[in-house]
């Protein structure tokens, strides 16, 4: 006796974080037989509602890199609070030779952010955000890393008088 058996559409569920590739450097070092290419990938992670990742990772290929950093960058999530699609106060941060600086801006004014900060306040969800790269490095990573301390320095506002909405 044969059963009719119904195929059961399983949905994988859908991905939450968005990710973008900040940036891709060959690496190559020298080895008896001669020299071995590889590549080194920056990754950025984000939900869109206040988590956002970085992740730098390594690999013979660039596909091998940059799912090792995709997951790491998973991996390495903050989160910080958005409060009407800006940043509760204005903070500053420095990584290595890299200084940046996040202010708040009023409803409209946009994202006013050049290059790595602009992707990861894209990918954080941040909408109203003034920004400066204020060091002297051109250097993605150092900046990215840089915009994510910045951002792990964000408290709530704690004001006395009520914030209004």
């Amino acid at each position: 006796m044969r059963r009719n058996f119904q195929k059961i559409k399983e949905e994988k569920p859908r991905e939450e974080f968005e990710s973008k590739l900040l940036d891709l450097a060959r690496t190559s070092h020298t080895r008896a037989g001669g020299r071995r290419i590889g590549f080194r990938a920056v990754m950025v992670t984000g939900n869109k509602e206040g988590k956002v990742g970085v992740g730098v990772a390594k690999g013979r290929d660039v596909a091998q890199a940059v799912k090792k950093a995709t997951r790491l960058a998973k991996k390495n999530l903050i989160e910080f609070p958005i409060i009407s699609n800006t940043i509760p106060h204005e903070v500053s941060a420095k990584f290595g030779p890299a200084k940046v600086i996040l202010k708040p801006q009023r409803r409209g004014r946009g994202l006013v952010a050049g290059g790595t900060v602009r992707v990861i306040c894209t990918l954080a969800g941040i909408k109203n955000v003034s920004s400066k790269i204020l060091g002297r490095t051109g250097n993605k990573l150092n900046n990215a890393l840089a915009t994510i301390e910045a951002l792990k320095k964000l408290k709530y506002a704690t004001s006395p008088i009520k914030a209004k909405t």
